[in-house]
């Protein structure tokens, strides 16, 4: 979308899906003290120092990649959620995921990109860890990548409607919109057919 190459949008969004996660992460962190969750690669043996927010804006500023690969990164976190709940998003595995989101992204949207290596050192973990982190998230995806127009375009009006409606996600959005309504009253995930181009749809 064309708004998305203003500066000052992209600016929010980042803002936007920094609190967005940072919710997910802190309620997650919560709730698996009530049920127990499986380790992955992705999973840090403890929380990183740098906030979400600024790892994110990081990844903004160095990645030099397309707006809209972070719209896309979105739906494949989204995707990774909703085909891995035992592997929910929370403090110690977010920053991972959000760095390898955005590279598989990039290498899927973009014309150019840079290698592994580039994005390991953005994200402050080694190329190998990053190498294995991409095919981990790969296989978590089932390697759906593909994000027709009609999916992005209902993320993008799905992120600009809460922007605009709530300066900070409330809790249940916040949670909701990445899958993890389990243990939440209120469940909203998006109901996609990639095979087909139909009018995606929100699922409340």
């Amino acid at each position: 979308m064309a708004e998305l190459e203003n500066p000052n949008v992209m600016t929010n969004l980042i803002t936007f899906l920094s609190s967005l996660l940072q919710r997910v992460a802190e309620s997650n962190d919560i709730n698996c003290r009530l049920q127990p969750q499986k380790i992955s690669a992705f999973h840090g043996l403890a929380r990183p120092s740098i906030s979400i927010q600024n790892y994110l804006e990081r990844i903004f500023k160095y990645a030099n990649c397309s707006p809209s690969c972070f719209i896309v990164a979105y739906v494949y976190l989204d995707r990774f959620a909703q085909r891995q709940p035992s592997l929910p998003i929370n403090s110690f595995n977010v920053h991972r995921l959000l760095i390898t989101s955005v590279m598989v992204a990039a290498k899927f949207m973009d014309d150019m990109y840079y290698n592994n290596a580039y994005y390991a050192k953005v994200g402050g973990i080694s190329t190998t860890e990053m190498n294995f982190l991409e095919v981990d998230f790969l296989f978590g995806l089932g390697f759906r990548l593909n994000v027709t127009p009609n999916t992005f375009h209902t993320y993008c009006s799905y992120l600009q409607r809460e922007m605009m409606l709530q300066p900070q996600p409330s809790l249940n959005i916040a949670e909701s919109s990445l899958n993890i309504g389990r243990f939440l009253k209120l469940h909203l995930c998006f109901n996609e057919d990639e095979t087909s181009h139909q009018q995606q749809q929100l699922a409340v």
